[in-house]
């Protein structure tokens, strides 16, 4: 008996470090995109719809995720509200739904990725998407340059 508290016990600390996110990088990381992050399902503030199957959902602390479903579903954008559904409390890939209701019927959509976003991420998401126009740089006033007249001929 005591045994199996000793195995239980330490499996639980080997799943909580291995879950938990240390917010670092390396540089074989870096490049590559995520697809495995996982939301708080109680920090979940705000979400705006980006197409039929992919979502920006905000969470506390300023965080926005990329949130991908594993179907298109029509009529997302004019949902009345969406919902999130998980057992374990994380809005995780492959383990999570969707709930989209459209006042008629419910729809369950599994989410096929979660991926953590950086401001310029959700910004770079919105312009592909067109949800936000892109930032136009103003054309600069060509300088004047001295020492280049020009000198007519007759």
């Amino acid at each position: 008996m005591l045994k199996h508290i000793v195995t239980i016990a330490i499996s639980c600390g080997l799943f909580a470090c291995a879950t938990t996110d240390s917010g670092e990088t390396t540089a074989a990381t870096e490049g590559l995109p995520r697809g495995s992050d996982c939301i708080s399902q109680g920090t979940i503030r705000d979400y705006t719809v980006l197409d039929d199957s992919n979502l920006i959902v905000r969470a506390s602390g300023r965080r926005a995720y990329h949130v991908q479903l594993s179907r298109p579903v029509w009529g997302i954008k004019s949902a009345w509200q969406l919902g999130f559904e998980s057992r374990t409390g994380q809005i995780c890939s492959s383990f999570s739904d969707v709930i989209v209701d459209d006042k008629f019927s419910g729809d369950r959509v599994r989410i096929s990725s979660v991926r953590r976003l950086t401001p310029e991420d959700e910004e770079d998401l919105k312009i592909r998407f067109g949800k936000v126009k892109p930032k136009q740089e103003q054309p600069r006033e060509p300088e004047p340059v001295e020492g280049a007249e020009v000198e007519e001929l007759d």
